[in-house]
């Protein structure tokens, strides 16, 4: 009965960035250009 629910598991839908349509997790910064909400929250460098 412990593992049970192991099986109800699922990995994390992505959905796309708006402003660079990379593969990004909804409600989080994307990892590829920073931006959040139309906003830059980080600022990312490339080959970094």
């Amino acid at each position: 009965m412990r593992r049970a629910y192991n099986s109800v598991l699922q990995l994390p839908q992505l959905g796309k960035c708006p402003q660079c349509d990379a593969p990004a997790m909804p409600h989080r910064v994307c990892p590829a250009c920073g931006f959040y909400k139309g906003r830059q929250i980080l600022s990312v460098t490339a080959g970094a």
